[in-house]
């Protein structure tokens, strides 16, 4: 893994939870708080870390492969209920979050973000960060095929007529990665989120960093 040049790119796009906004620890907490509504085993932390990128329907699968239909149902609706009006676990920006979108935007990139969220969850934390003027479009879970299916970033290249070799994908999910490759679109990992340095070099990402401000640098190299 080399250091690149951002600049070197047109498209930018961005992965949300765990590389723009630190809210994996109210995702956890949300879908413990589901399983026990819903009276299901409770997965540990980390197991719920694992789905973190994946659609709502595909990580219940995983979490709670023997749950029926209903139940699946169930959960999704009360995870939803408890990550908008019940928990109040912080879901701040990371550290030069805003710094780096602003930077890229005023150099003319163009930037998207592509996200396991739905659609109503996104633009509810858009609205919370006020950072959609940032972005030029985005897919959501309920809009593409879930990660790690190219889906999401070959609708963000066709949208913007960009090609794959002009595009990068930041994230912090073997998902988000292993998606970018099935695009053929370079990508970047982060190690501050869900997956450690070791899982995310598995899909061979072009440099792999500790923050936001990193990424900073190699747009300024």
């Amino acid at each position: 893994m080399n250091e690149i040049n951002l600049k070197d790119y047109e498209l930018i796009i961005f992965d949300w939870d765990g590389t723009l906004m630190d809210s994996v620890a109210r995702i956890v907490s949300c879908m413990q708080a589901a399983a026990r509504k819903v009276e299901l085993i409770v997965p540990t932390p980390e197991q719920i870390k694992n789905i973190i990128g994946l659609s709502l329907p595909k990580a219940i699968n995983v979490l709670f492969p023997s749950c029926n239909e209903q139940q699946a149902e169930d959960v999704i609706t009360q995870y939803k209920h408890h990550y908008i009006a019940e928990d109040k676990t912080p879901t701040p920006l990371f550290n030069n979050a805003v710094e780096l979108l602003t930077e890229l935007r005023g150099n003319d990139k163009l930037l998207a973000v592509a996200t396991g969220k739905g659609r109503n969850g996104l633009e509810r934390v858009w609205e919370i960060s006020a950072t959609k003027h940032f972005f030029h479009t985005s897919r959501c879970a309920d809009e593409a095929l879930s990660k790690p299916d190219p889906e999401m970033l070959l609708s963000i290249l066709s949208e913007l007529s960009v090609s794959a070799d002009k595009a990068i994908m930041i994230g912090d999910t073997s998902y988000d990665l292993e998606m970018a490759r099935n695009a053929g679109v370079a990508s970047i990992g982060v190690t501050y989120g869900v997956h450690d340095k070791d899982i995310l070099s598995l899909y061979q990402p072009k440099v792999i960093v500790d923050s936001l401000a990193e990424i900073q640098r190699l747009f300024n190299t």
